[in-house]
């Protein structure tokens, strides 16, 4: 019989501050790597987009939220379909990083540290901003908007 693989307790959610704004996050990427799009979303009729001529689809998710933190003042809920992201927040993963110089546990440099870097310092300095995860292309209404923003911009560069 195989040995039995036991998952570490996922981590609780993160507490949401009082009076925070959700606010929908996607990267999108033709090809990886290859031109990628991102995108933010506070509703369907305020939200931004833009796109990067190489990158990759992590690297999109990344600027996704970075965007949106730097474009948005006050409490916020990042609501994002990536888990690198929203684990890294929730987890704590970046305070590894920072023990380490921007290294991984496994001794690597932290891959998109330009995106990663900022994001970082913007979201421990404000001390307002919680990460939730949702589940991508599952018919979430602002996750598919967000989805097709990326999308689009990727494809319309």
């Amino acid at each position: 019989m195989p040995p039995v693989r036991r998952r570490r307790p996922r981590p609780p959610d993160m507490t949401v501050p009082a009076g925070a704004r959700p606010v929908f996050t996607d990267g999108a990427c033709a090809g990886n790597p290859g031109p990628g799009g991102w995108a933010w979303a506070l509703s369907k009729a305020e939200y931004a987009a833009g796109h990067e001529a190489a990158s990759t689809n992590q690297r999109m998710e990344i600027r996704a939220v970075l965007e949106a933190v730097r474009a948005n003042d006050g409490p916020l809920l990042v609501v994002s379909d990536s888990t690198y992201v929203v684990n890294c927040f929730r987890d704590r993963w970046y305070a590894g990083w920072l023990e380490r110089g921007w290294l991984t546990s496994a001794k690597r440099p932290v891959a998109n540290r330009d995106l990663w870097e900022p994001l970082v310092t913007l979201v421990t300095e404000r001390g307002d901003i919680a990460f939730q995860w949702v589940k991508g292309h599952s018919g979430h209404e602002m996750n598919d908007f967000v989805d097709a923003l990326a999308v689009a911009a990727c494809a319309n560069q």
